[in-house]
C-alpha cells in the first residue's frame, strides 16, 4: 500500500487481506478483459459501459477533428455555453475552472440548472451573437438540457435570423439519440457523436470532456497522453500491484465501506479543488445502492479531529505531495486513514480522472455491487414527471402540507416549535440522528448557485459540522440529482436531508418546441417540480426530509441560518 497510511493494525490487516483477494482472483486482469461477472451475473449496463477503459487511445484519432473545430470557434465566438447535466457537464466545468481560458480562446460557461435566476445571470454576461451553445447529453433526451437548448435557440431566432440560429449551436451525443436528429433538423453547425459504450459519469476522456476542453485552449493531446500513462499504471498486477494507484484506492474505498467507514473526505489544493464535484458524482452515483455507499465529502476544510467521526477517512490531493503535510500527520496520529494523490501539473488531470474511474470499478467489485447503473436516479425523474403532469392538468403543483409558516418561509417535515430557523434545523437533525448509525447531513438547495448562496451554504455546513461532528454535504438542485441523488436513496439510510427551495423573482418560459413562442411550463415551475419529485422519492425510501421553502428575501433567510 504505497499511498495509504493506516494507523490501525486491524484495519491494515483487513486491507491487506482484500488486496490479497484482488491479486488471487485476478481482478485487475479481469477488469481489462471486461469480465461482467465481477459486478453482476447479468451483462445489463456493463458490457455496453466499459469502453472508458480504452477511450483514451480511441480519442487520439479524433484530436485533429476536435482541434479544427476549436480553431473555428476561436475565430468566431467570444463565449461558449455548455448545456448539460451530470456526466456531460461536470468534466467541462472542471476544465473551465482549473485551466481557465487561454488568451484568444472563448470563455466557457456551464449551465446545469433549471433555476431561472441562474440562467438569467449567465445570459446577462453573454453577447448572444458571439456565443456558441453546446448541447451535451448522452441520451439526447435529458429534460434539463433539452429545455435549455429550446430556450436559447428560440431566443436567438427571435433576436436574429431564424434561418441561421442553428449556426450558433453544436451537439455532443450518442449515435441515434433524439438530439442527433434534432440537431440535424435545426441545422446545428457541428455534431460530435460519442462512443455509446460509456456511461455519462465515466465520459471525461471522451468527446463530452475533450471538446469543451479544446475550445478553451487546452492541449487535449497532452491530456490524453497523461491518461494513457495512468491506464498503463492501472494494468499493474502481482507484486507490481502495489504501484497500481487505481486498484489501491478502489480496494480502500470498498473495504472501508464494508467496515462501516464510508465517508470519503476530500482535502484538495485550491488549484485542483474543482475536481471534487466530479469525484463526488462518480463515486456516489456508482456506489450508493443496495443499502451501501461511499459518500464523498467535497469541499472538506480541515478542522480539529474531534469534529470527525470514526466513519471517516481522507483523500488528500495536492501538487507534488507538498500540501497538507501537518494536517496529514495530525489525522494519522488521531487514528484516521489517509490516502494521498499528487499532481505534478494541471495536465495530470485526465490521468487522475482515469485513476478514479478505475478505483470506482474496483470498489464496486469489492462491495459486491454494480457500479455502472443508477436505479434510484430514475425514481426522482419519475416523481418529477408526475408533478409536471399534475401542473399541466390543474395549473398548479401538488404542494405538501406545511407544518410551520411565517412571512418569509414555509416548512414541511417537522412540527416542533423553535425560536428561530437555525434552532429548527438543530431540533430536526437531533431527532433524526437518534434513529441512525453514522449519519450525515445533506443540504439540498434548489436555488441560484451564485457566489453569495454558495458562500452562505458553505458557512452553514461548517456551523452544522462543528455542532454535530457529522459530515455535511452541499448540493445544488437539480444538478445533484444526477450525482449524489442516487446515493441519497440507495445507501443505508444514514442521510438527514434539508431541502431548500424558493419563489423566483423572475421566471422564464420553456418553449414547447425549439423556435416556438408557445410554452406550457416555466423553468421556475420545472425546478420546483424537480424538488417535489426528489422529496417524494426520498420519502418513498423512508428518508428524513425537512423542506424549507423561502417565499422572499432568500439572502435574509440564509443569513439567519448561519448567525
Amino acid at each position: 500500500m504505497q499511498n495509504t497510511k493506516v494507523n490501525d493494525a486491524k484495519l491494515e490487516a483487513v486491507l491487506k487481506t482484500e488486496i490479497g483477494r484482488l491479486k488471487s482472483e485476478n481482478i485487475v486482469e479481469r477488469i481489462w478483459d471486461r469480465d461482467h461477472t465481477l459486478w453482476s451475473d447479468s451483462t445489463k449496463e456493463i458490457t455496453n459501459r466499459l469502453d472508458w477503459l480504452t477511450i483514451g487511445n480511441e480519442m487520439i484519432a479524433h484530436v485533429d477533428e476536435i482541434n479544427s473545430f476549436a480553431e473555428i470557434v476561436k475565430q468566431k465566438y467570444d463565449f461558449v455555453v455548455l448545456l448539460g447535466m451530470g456526466g456531460s457537464s461536470l468534466a467541462p466545468e472542471v476544465f473551465a475552472k482549473i485551466f481557465g481560458n487561454t488568451n484568444g480562446y472563448p470563455i466557457l460557461f456551464v449551465i446545469d440548472s433549471t433555476d431561472p435566476e441562474q440562467i438569467s445571470d449567465i445570459q446577462s454576461r453573454l453577447n448572444l451573437k458571439k456565443t456558441l451553445f453546446i448541447t451535451s447529453t448522452k441520451s439526447g433526451g435529458t429534460v434539463e438540457t433539452i429545455s435549455l437548448m429550446k430556450y436559447f435557440y428560440t431566443l436567438l431566432t427571435s433576436e436574429f435570423d431564424e434561418k441561421t440560429a442553428g449556426e450558433n449551436f453544436a451537439a455532443i451525443t450518442d449515435p441515434g439519440s433524439g438530439l442527433e436528429q434534432m440537431a440535424r433538423d435545426l441545422k446545428f453547425s457541428k455534431i460530435f457523436l460519442n462512443n455509446p459504450n460509456i456511461g455519462g459519469r465515466f465520459s471525461a476522456l471522451s468527446m463530452f470532456g475533450l471538446v469543451p476542453a479544446a475550445i478553451i485552449g487546452v492541449d487535449i493531446k497532452l491530456l490524453l497522453e497523461k491518461a494513457q500513462v495512468a491506464a498503463e499504471c492501472c494494468k499493474l498486477t502481482g507484486d507490481d500491484c502495489s504501484h497500481n494507484l487505481g486498484a489501491e484506492l478502489g480496494v480502500l474505498m470498498g473495504t472501508y465501506a464494508k467496515q462501516g467507514i464510508n465517508k470519503l473526505s476530500l482535502i484538495i489544493d485550491d488549484s485542483f479543488a474543482p475536481m471534487g464535484a466530479w469525484i463526488e458524482q462518480l463515486v456516489a452515483e456508482s456506489t450508493g445502492k443496495l443499502g451501501m455507499g461511499v459518500l464523498p465529502v467535497d469541499g472538506e476544510i480541515f478542522s480539529s479531529p474531534e469534529e470527525y467521526g470514526q466513519d471517516r477517512y481522507f483523500v488528500i490531493i495536492s501538487q507534488d505531495g507538498a500540501g497538507f503535510q501537518e494536517e496529514e500527520k495530525t489525522l494519522i496520529r488521531n487514528g484516521y486513514t489517509v490516502f494521498r494523490l499528487n499532481f505534478k501539473t494541471t495536465y495530470d488531470l485526465d490521468a487522475h480522472f482515469f485513476y478514479w474511474e478505475f478505483a470506482t470499478a474496483v470498489a464496486g467489485w469489492s462491495m459486491g455491487l454494480h457500479p455502472f447503473d443508477q436505479p434510484d436516479v430514475e425514481s426522482a425523474k419519475i416523481q418529477a414527471r408526475e408533478m409536471v403532469k399534475s401542473y399541466m392538468e390543474t395549473g398548479k403543483l401538488p404542494l405538501p402540507d406545511t407544518d410551520f409558516e411565517d412571512e418569509l418561509v414555509s416548512v414541511t417535515g417537522y412540527s416542533a416549535t423553535a425560536k428561530n430557523y437555525f434552532e429548527l434545523l438543530v431540533d430536526f437533525i437531533t431527532d433524526s440522528m437518534s434513529k441512525k448509525t453514522n449519519p450525515y447531513i445533506s443540504l439540498q438547495a434548489y436555488i441560484n448557485m451564485n457566489d453569495n448562496n454558495q458562500s452562505s451554504l458553505a458557512s452553514l455546513a461548517k456551523k452544522l459540522k462543528a455542532k454535530f461532528h457529522l459530515p455535511v454535504t452541499v448540493g445544488f438542485g437539480p444538478r445533484f440529482l444526477h450525482s449524489t441523488g442516487q446515493l441519497h436513496k440507495g445507501d443505508d439510510n444514514s442521510g438527514i436531508f434539508i431541502q431548500i427551495t424558493s419563489d423566483k423573482t423572475a421566471d422564464i418560459n420553456i418553449p414547447d418546441e425549439a423556435g416556438s413562442t408557445k410554452s406550457g411550463i416555466t423553468f421556475g415551475t420545472l425546478i420546483n417540480a424537480q424538488a417535489l419529485g426528489d422529496r417524494a422519492a426520498l420519502k418513498n425510501n423512508n428518508r428524513d426530509v425537512l423542506k424549507i421553502h423561502i417565499k422572499k428575501d432568500s439572502g435574509k433567510v440564509l443569513d439567519s441560518l448561519i448567525v
